[in-house]
């Protein structure tokens, strides 16, 4: 009877100890890890004028995320979301994205529909554009770009991007970063195929 109770009890203790384990992994996971928010990058649209940076919170946010548009009062802003979520590469390079959006005029030219090749093509020339622009300003530039694409890569996948979509868009990433020409150039000629310069 003795060993009985003493074989219950260690294994009611065992149960317990794998609860709490099961209890302590799932709060890791549900906290989401901070990190320090960059410095914004230099920005100007492409009527030169200055791009305003400014950070917001979000609780649901499980990932940094940036909205390039002009304001209430015509001035162009980057919206910088929950940045405290993601490593500084990231940060980095949705900052530089985001920037692009504004030097190509894609804010002043009417929104195609998400996710339509129109839009598909914005992004990945804003991709292209953070992408140079981190290889010829960034000190090991190269290294950077990897960070912010296992940072992207890791962050599309949390979102639920399905894999070809994350895969399509590291590799405009990897094929950018081989270009033989600066970030001006390439925005010289978006704007001047978009009859802006």
């Amino acid at each position: 009877m003795t060993r009985k109770f003493i074989c219950l009890f260690l294994f009611g203790f065992e149960i317990l100890i794998i609860m709490l384990v099961a209890v302590s992994t799932a709060r890791a996971q549900s906290s989401h890890q901070t990190f320090a928010v960059v410095a914004p990058p230099n920005c100007q649209n492409n009527d030169g004028e200055i791009v305003r940076f400014e950070n917001r919170s979000s609780q649901t946010a499980k990932s940094a995320a940036g909205m390039a548009k002009n304001d209430d009062n015509g001035q162009p802003v980057i919206y910088r979301f929950s940045y405290e979520r993601s490593p500084a590469a990231l940060q980095n390079f949705i900052d530089l994205h985001e920037c692009a959006h504004h030097q190509t005029g894609d804010i002043d030219l009417p929104h195609p529909p998400r996710n339509s090749p129109a839009h598909m093509m914005n992004e990945s020339i804003a991709d292209c554009i953070a992408t140079l622009r981190i290889r010829d300003e960034t000190e090991d530039g190269a290294s950077r770009i990897n960070d912010a694409a296992q940072a992207l890569t890791a962050a599309m996948e949390i979102v639920g991007f399905p894999k070809l979509t994350i895969d399509s868009r590291i590799s405009n990433i990897n094929n950018c970063r081989l270009k033989d020409l600066s970030a001006a150039d390439f925005i010289d000629g978006v704007l001047v195929h978009r009859g802006l310069k």
